[in-house]
């Protein structure tokens, strides 16, 4: 199963009416970890006037918890909450740091400052689909190397490593759904020759198609 989540920590800010707002955001693997993470936060920051969280763990974002702190009921943890089911993300969590200027914003100007801030936080962290991989093992001989490497390029398939030994194996990551059109394009080239091994099963993450690593 494929989902979105983010690449890494996260973080930024913007001030209004002389609040201060800071955007935290980090991935997390676990409703532990996501504690751990505001626990840093809040730590980091004990002399802010607010420091709302929210995160969700799990691929079907069966955990989700917020937390005003502080801040009138429904204007800054359901909206950083929000964010994030918005933007359909899993296993995230998000801090906002509130250093108070001195003018209120009103409920509405709260809301839209905590929305803000959260989605400032995510998009530093670099917003990715995690998408489920295979390790692809092809054992074939050296004559036929050059030929099977152009066709791997060509076709867009990330290769990790090619192993050089008394015969030679390429070591691809092939999203799921293309494993067995890889094998059978690996097995056709090499006239039924090459020696196939599917690997573990991964999630990495892609940006724009693209793997980031």
């Amino acid at each position: 199963m494929n989902y979105r989540t983010i690449h890494e920590f996260g973080v930024d800010e913007f001030e209004i009416e002389k609040s201060r707002f800071i955007g935290y955001a980090r991935p997390i693997a676990s409703e532990e970890e996501a504690v751990e993470f505001v626990n840093e936060i809040k730590k980091k920051h004990k002399d802010a006037n607010h420091n709302v969280w929210a995160y969700v763990v799990g691929q079907n974002m069966n955990v989700q918890r917020y937390s005003d702190d502080g801040e009138p009921q429904g204007t800054a943890g359901i909206p950083t909450l929000e964010v994030i089911k918005k933007e359909d993300l899993r296993d995230v969590a998000v801090v906002v740091t509130r250093y108070f200027g001195g003018v209120k914003l009103g409920a509405g100007g709260l809301v839209r400052s905590y929305i803000k801030a959260a989605k400032l936080g995510l998009e530093a962290g670099k917003i990715i689909e995690k998408v489920l991989y295979q390790e692809v093992r092809t054992k074939i001989d050296y004559t036929l190397l050059g030929k099977v490497q152009n066709e791997v390029m060509n076709a867009g398939y990330f290769v990790k490593d090619t192993i050089y030994e008394d015969s030679v194996t390429l070591v691809v990551y092939a999203r799921i759904e293309d494993v067995e059109a890889f094998s059978e394009k690996m097995t056709d080239i090499t006239s039924g020759s090459a020696e196939i091994r599917l690997g573990e099963q991964f999630h990495l993450s892609e940006k724009d198609g693209e793997i980031v690593e």
